[in-house]
Formats: C-alpha cells, sequence, structure tokens
C-alpha cells in the first residue's frame, strides 16, 4: 500500500470519485489508500461538497513550507512548532469535529481549545496556531458559542480568552434526550391522529415508545457520568444545570 503524501492526481481522483458520489471507503479502494487518508484529506479541505484538488494540493505545499520555516520544528509538544505526531493527531482531532458538522476553522479552534495546556487561548494565539486570519477568528467563535462549546472569559486588558466548555459533552447529551423527547411527542400526536389500531399509528407509537426509552436512558447516563468523573474544580454553575422534567 503506498504510502506519503497524496499526489496531484490522487487528489484529482478524489474530487472525481466525489463528483460520482462513491463513499470514502471506495475511493480509498481505487487509490490504494487508507480510508482514513481520503476522509482526512476531504474534510481538512472543505468537505465533500467545497473539495477542490488544485486548492488542497496548493495547501498541502504551504503546510510543508511552513514546516521547513526556522524555528518550526522541535517545538514543544503543545506548541503551534510541536512534533509531527502531535500535528498529526490535532488534524485527526479536527477532521472528527468536521464529521460532526463544524465548519473547518471552528473546529480547528475547538482542538486547539482541548490541547492547549493552559486550557484557554485569546484570539491572537489561536491566528498564530491556527495560521488564519483575525477575521475567521471572530466568524469560527459565535458559530461554537451557538453550540455551547466555547465560553467567553476577561483575561488582562481588554483581551477575551476562550476556553472549550467542560460541561459540553453533558449538555450534548442532555440536547440530545430533549431532542428525543419531542420526537416522541410528535410521534404519539400522531397515533392520536390516525389511530391507534391503524398500521401507521402502531408505527408511530413504536417510535415514541423506543425514543422515550432512549432518551430517559441518555439523560440519566449523562448525569450518572457527570456526578461520578466531575472533579471538584471542574463544577458547572447551578444556572447552567438544566432543569430536570
Amino acid at each position: 500500500m503506498p504510502g506519503g503524501r497524496l499526489t496531484r492526481q490522487e487528489r484529482q481522483q478524489i474530487a472525481l470519485g466525489l463528483a460520482d458520489d462513491l463513499s470514502y471507503a471506495e475511493i480509498a479502494r481505487r487509490l490504494d489508500r487508507p480510508t482514513s487518508t481520503v476522509t482526512r484529506e476531504v474534510m481538512r479541505n472543505g468537505g465533500p461538497g467545497a473539495y477542490r484538488p488544485d486548492l488542497a494540493q496548493h495547501a498541502t505545499e504551504r503546510r510543508a513550507r511552513r514546516r521547513r520555516e526556522p524555528g518550526r520544528d522541535g517545538g514543544p509538544p503543545s506548541s503551534p512548532g510541536g512534533t509531527d505526531a502531535v500535528r498529526a493527531y490535532e488534524e485527526t482531532f479536527t477532521t472528527l469535529f468536521m464529521q460532526q458538522g463544524l465548519p473547518r476553522i471552528a473546529a480547528g479552534v475547538l482542538t486547539c481549545l482541548y490541547t492547549a495546556d493552559t486550557g484557554s487561548l485569546t484570539a491572537a494565539e489561536l491566528v498564530d496556531r491556527l495560521r488564519v486570519s483575525p477575521a475567521s477568528i471572530s466568524k469560527a467563535i459565535p458559530v461554537l458559542e451557538s453550540h455551547g462549546l466555547v465560553v467567553r472569559e476577561r483575561g488582562e486588558g481588554r483581551r477575551e480568552r476562550y476556553v472549550a466548555d467542560g460541561d459540553v459533552w453533558f449538555q450534548s447529551m442532555i440536547a440530545a434526550a430533549r431532542n428525543n423527547a419531542q420526537l416522541a411527542e410528535t410521534a404519539r400526536q400522531g397515533v392520536a391522529i390516525l389511530g391507534r389500531s391503524s398500521p401507521a399509528g402502531a408505527r408511530l407509537e413504536n417510535m415514541a415508545r423506543f425514543l422515550d426509552f432512549v432518551g430517559e436512558s441518555i439523560a440519566r447516563a449523562a448525569e450518572q457520568a457527570r456526578d461520578l468523573l466531575t472533579t471538584p474544580g471542574d463544577a458547572v454553575a447551578d444556572d447552567r444545570t438544566p432543569a430536570r422534567d
């Protein structure tokens, strides 16, 4: 199986595969590459709907030049000039966030916040780590805030620091449970309209019962996990804890 960086020709084949609506696994098979290589390549370069092979090739060459710049290699793992293993890990983490629906810059910001030793970064520090414009950071932060993934803290002077919310996974699970509850309620409304004795009504009733069970299980597991695993220093303010029904 070939190794090393993807070639320009391989990137063109990836673009053709995406245009033909092929899966990442099928594209990887045709290239004789790991599926993870193709997935990471597409997600870090705009996603399946915006992937452009020439732009992806240019971005790769630009990253390679940065690595060769004096002072870019050999830095501590938590710095922008850390080891290749750390950079690869950060790219993988960013790709996973993108697969969850986050835009590329927002995904990179979240990765930086989770992997920084300080646990928080300023806009200037994020610009330096990601090599993007301040405007890109300004657009990414509200996206993360809208999902409850990042909170702002007042730093020195007038600078704001951004922190990856330590309670985000609990909040995410609770949101999923609430979504399930809403779907279940809508399904029950359909049962009342269509009739429990009809095939459609029976189908919707089973859907509601399933979603009720799953949603309640998710909420219960999330609360138990937070109680068991959260350290005192990670405690969440009471006014941010969702009220239980």
